[in-house]
């Protein structure tokens, strides 16, 4: 069932209150995506490359027209220590958060939370200038 004839068939905000257990392909990496082993019920992106669609607008609602495939940037930490992911829109650019599921690529997680550590805007070789600056200590 594709993404328009669902919304067809289901009253605003059905997501919201009801389990997604539907499996799906991946449309970036292409893996089939099931709802098992995710720890929750409500399976909104990729185990594997971590990619979603855009689908809402808010959490459930499948009200967004995009349909651009949503890619992982960035994560953050929850006030509870829960990981969300950060993804923004190929299409759009528009920026949503969603839980980590309980098995999602943990290499892939981490490779995206240290490239703010591998690649910082500034060369590592100055740290210690820049820090000096910083303090206002002269160079």
């Amino acid at each position: 069932m594709n993404r328009e004839n669902k919304r067809a068939s289901f009253e605003k905000g059905y997501y919201k209150t009801h389990a997604c257990n539907e499996s799906f392909e991946c449309k970036l990496c292409g893996r089939l995506v099931v709802p098992e082993g995710a720890s929750s019920e409500h399976r909104n992106h990729c185990p594997y490359c971590l990619s979603s669609l855009h689908v809402d607008i808010e959490p459930g609602d499948r009200e967004a027209d995009c349909g651009g495939i949503m890619e992982p940037i960035s994560v953050w930490v929850r006030k509870n220590g829960e990981w969300a992911i950060i993804h923004r829109c190929r299409r759009c650019g528009a920026l949503s958060s969603n839980r980590v599921a309980a098995d999602d690529n943990p290499m892939k997680l981490m490779s995206i939370a240290m490239k703010p550590i591998a690649n910082p805007p500034f060369p590592i070789e100055r740290i210690k200038e820049l820090n000096d600056i910083l303090e206002g200590e002269e160079v």
